[in-house]
């Protein structure tokens, strides 16, 4: 039985991970937007020769204007016109490893602990019960997963850079491999604690809710235990995972894609450096970035999700 749960979760997600890519990839793109403007605090500090000084012996030189923020339809567009319609797809392979990784393992620990901590006269199990079997899945997922998220994110993003500084990795194996080479294998772990955090969020959020929320709708009728109540089910805990991962997946997208040069400083000393410096440059609202497509994709995520599963899980009824 719990061999099984690993299964229909894998297939499942595999199917809503490559299907819902495009969306991930917009995501990722605005999620990056205003990143380059951030304050360079050693660039400001420079003073031009002819320039008078200040009473403080400095010279406030006026920071540049950021560039204009683009909604989703809008850097979606921008990709196809740059890079053509297949652009909306870089980094699928490293999307069907992670899912292959990551949600297979945590929805199928998800399925072993719902099992055990199931009442087995009531039929159903405390939402607190949920939420915590959410977390724990989650977090042991994306320890698992962490190497092909970094390779997903690094390969979406490298589009919005110039191409001299593109880093075309050809697929996920090239990227991983890459990484490790240049370096180090402690790269493929670079953010994992923001991935670990992000993936228990999404894991009780989005997994907990959908068992709540198709609990509720069936004892109180309201809908009949089919393709509706799925749907609804779904989508209800797509918006509430969105809400609550969104400012976490917005500093591990920025960690994850951050460039270290060899002997200089990284622009990032971990998640709460750039938590700050993403604050202060862009204002707190900067953590929602994003949120519109996070919730254009994780909406249709979820349900094709949840509706796949359900479907899976009526074939694989006898085995």
């Amino acid at each position: 039985m719990g061999l099984k749960g690993f299964v229909e979760g894998g297939i499942a997600s595999i199917v809503a991970g490559c299907s819902t890519h495009p969306l991930d990839l917009i995501k990722v793109r605005m999620q990056l937007q205003g990143e380059a403007s951030a304050p360079n605090p050693a660039v400001q500090n420079l003073r031009p020769a002819l320039a008078f000084p200040t009473s403080a012996g400095h010279v406030n030189l006026p920071s540049p204007p950021p560039p204009p923020r683009l909604g989703p339809i809008a850097v979606g567009v921008r990709i196809i016109q740059q890079d053509g319609a297949k652009a909306l797809f870089s980094g699928v392979s490293a999307t069907i490893l992670r899912q292959t990784l990551y949600s297979t393992t945590r929805m199928g620990l998800y399925d072993i602990l719902k099992q055990k901590w199931t009442d087995p006269n009531a039929k159903n199990m405390p939402l607190s019960r949920k939420i915590a079997a959410g977390l724990i899945a989650g977090g042991i997922g994306a320890a698992v997963g962490n190497p092909a998220d970094v390779a997903m994110v690094r390969m979406q993003a490298d589009g919005r850079l110039p191409l001299a500084q593109r880093r075309n990795y050809k697929s996920v194996v090239d990227a991983i491999s890459q990484m490790t080479k240049n370096e180090g294998v402690i790269s493929l772990w670079r953010g994992s604690s923001l991935t670990v955090n992000r993936a228990m969020l999404v894991t009780a959020s989005q997994l907990a809710s959908y068992d709540q929320f198709k609990e509720t709708i069936l004892e109180n009728h309201w809908m009949k235990d089919g393709l509706g109540t799925h749907v609804t089910a779904s989508f209800a805990a797509g918006f509430v995972a969105a809400v609550a991962s969104n400012p976490v997946d917005v500093i591990k997208t920025r960690v994850m894609n951050m460039n270290v040069e060899p002997g200089m400083a990284p622009p990032y000393t971990g998640a709460l450096d750039c938590a700050v410096k993403t604050i202060r440059a862009e204002g707190p609202m900067a953590l929602y970035k994003g949120f519109i497509p996070t919730i254009s994709r994780q909406g249709p995520f979820t349900i094709v999700l949840f509706v796949t599963l359900e479907q899976v899980r009526k074939l694989f009824k006898d085995f």
